[in-house]
């Protein structure tokens, strides 16, 4: 295979990686907190961490795991939103030896007993809100340590106003009862009078059971080794150091770090950095986000198309100071060139793509960071990693042509934690990742997404991508947000339809349709429209087009 992405690689950036001087995730997070140990690493509504304290919470944090008998490999289960008690837990969990089962704070009962029972989990940390929902599946899993913590634990004198207006004010926390729980602070407390003995660790352990979406059948757990992610996090500061400044940056979190992306990307990659991180608990209170952002002098920003779009339709944010902007980074889905438009406008920095999935750490390509314009592509492979494009029996399609995307390097996942078939599924022989993306290679190495190959719809026997006919209908300036499918249709097999969110209440069915037929070949044209006021969404904002097929 010939690497063509080299060709068009930035300056400074190597076409290789070397991570044998990597122990494990551990010793990356140590050496940035000795380095950076005065520096602000979080900060969350208001309250100020440093790299020291950060330090020295983790330790307790693994003390208190260490003195409730926690082994090397054990899995300890976290679910919770953007707060000070996340890293903490999440780095003590680790220098523990343990393995992080991450958790969406959101799940319903039954997505949360099929994950904590499938890792085997025996300790989580739940932040109260969602405690009603632990206590419902708590005796059909294997759990017997548990932290339940409110939002404002870690505050402060702060945190007791936080929690006053959480529970009593936005009743945001429902009724639980869990006896054996314990709070955030004092098992803190018990860890420090325990003390931490550091564990050896290789880079073949797992650091992280990161479970995919579930989009399609059950759930599954990747296996990320400390490898896996040491690799990736090296690939993505090699990428960004051309254009960062060590112990400068100032990253805004609104995506959960719970999420791979944000997990590698802001959560690690940027503590290599010694980079202040302003977390966000709730990045669906818009004008919450954007009066957060107004506090601080934020240089970068990540995050997904949707969440892009829904602050350029915010009216306050255009009034934001962007001085300070360096680098924006879309990953998650696909960014809409009229997004990135509008972004590029309104901040002044331009909208990057990257493109990857959990089973990758999550990336595999990243686009130059010095360009100034939308390409329209998901980036170069980075460091370390190759791309192929394949037909369906596993072929390489010819330069330009649109096949499976596949991904090879040392950030792909071990497999998947106790489903050896699952894994034999989406793995080739030679190590390449099946992705389910179709998409193709230019000339000059830049891998362009063209849709996720189960989401493609099937008209007339021509392939119709769902991103394609979304960006068109976004163009229209009177709408907010769109979401396409494929539905049956007697005379073509499947038939292109929209759900639109208006920005303009008079936008009608027809001129839509007309507007798109201006854009669009005539068999990719929407043939039905239906208006809503939102469109479901993952955790991370994705829109999921699969809950609007199952209604449609």
């Amino acid at each position: 295979m010939e690497k063509i992405w080299l060709q068009s690689y930035p300056n400074g950036v190597p076409s290789e990686i070397d991570i044998d001087h990597i122990p494990s995730l551990v010793a990356l997070f140590e050496k940035a907190c000795t380095t950076y140990a005065d520096k602000v690493a979080y900060i969350s509504m208001g309250k100020e961490m440093t790299y020291r304290q950060l330090d020295e919470e983790s330790q307790a944090f693994a003390g208190w795991l260490q003195a409730k008998g926690f082994k090397k490999g054990d899995r300890v289960a976290l679910m919770m939103p953007n707060l000070l008690q996340y890293p903490v837990a999440l780095f003590g969990t680790l220098r523990a030896g343990c393995v992080v089962v991450n958790c969406n704070p959101l799940y319903t009962p039954r997505e949360l007993e099929h994950q904590l029972k499938d890792s085997g989990a025996t300790a989580i940390v739940i932040v109260e809100n969602f405690a009603h929902t632990l206590e419902q599946v708590l005796a059909h899993t294997a759990v017997k340590h548990i932290i339940v913590t409110p939002m404002g634990e870690m505050l402060g004198f702060k945190g007791v106003l936080v929690n006053f207006v959480v529970r009593h004010v936005k009743k945001l926390v429902p009724a639980w009862r869990i006896p054996a729980a314990s709070g955030f602070n004092s098992a803190l407390a018990i860890g420090r009078s325990h003390g931490w003995k550091p564990v050896a660790l290789t880079q073949d352990d797992i650091a992280f059971l990161q479970y995919t979406g579930g989009t399609t059948g059950v759930s599954k757990g990747a296996m990320l080794t400390h490898a896996n992610i040491a690799a990736n996090v090296t690939q993505a500061y090699n990428w960004i150091k051309p254009v960062v400044r060590e112990g400068q940056e100032f990253i805004i979190t609104a995506l959960p770090l719970y999420h791979i992306f944000a997990l590698t990307a802001n959560c690690l990659t940027f503590l290599m950095i010694g980079a202040r991180n302003l977390l966000i608990a709730n990045p669906r209170d818009i004008p919450g986000f954007v009066k957060e952002w107004g506090k601080y002098p934020v240089t970068v920003v990540t995050g997904v198309n949707t969440l892009f779009n829904a602050l350029l339709n915010n009216p306050e944010f255009a009034k934001l100071d962007f001085s300070t902007m360096r680098v924006t980074l879309g990953g998650g889905m696909a960014v809409q060139g009229p997004v990135a438009e509008k972004w590029l406008k309104v901040t002044g920095t331009p909208l990057l793509q990257a493109y990857g999935l959990t089973e990758t750490s999550p990336a595999a390509t990243i686009n130059p960071l010095d360009m100034r314009e939308f390409n329209g592509a998901i980036g170069l492979p980075i460091s370390s990693t190759e791309v192929a494009i394949r037909d369906d029996n596993g072929n390489e399609v010819p330069q330009g042509q649109v096949g499976e995307i596949c991904v090879r390097g040392p950030q792909v996942m071990k497999g998947y934690w106790q489903r050896p078939d699952e894994t034999a599924l989406v793995f080739y022989p030679d190590r390449f990742l099946r992705t389910g993306d179709m998409g193709y290679i230019d000339k000059k190495g830049f891998v362009f997404l063209v849709d996720r190959k189960k989401d493609m719809i099937l008209v007339s026997g021509f392939n119709v991508y769902p991103n394609e006919v979304e960006e068109a209908v976004a163009m229209h300036p009177g709408v907010m947000d769109v979401a396409a499918i494929g539905v049956a249709d007697e005379h073509s097999g499947e038939a292109v339809k929209i759900f639109v969110v208006r920005k303009d209440p008079r936008v009608t069915e027809k001129e839509l349709i007309d507007h798109c037929r201006k854009q669009l070949t005539g068999y990719k044209v929407p043939k039905h429209v239906e208006f809503r006021d939102d469109l479901p969404r993952t955790n991370v904002g994705k829109i999921l087009r699969r809950a609007l097929k199952e209604g449609a």
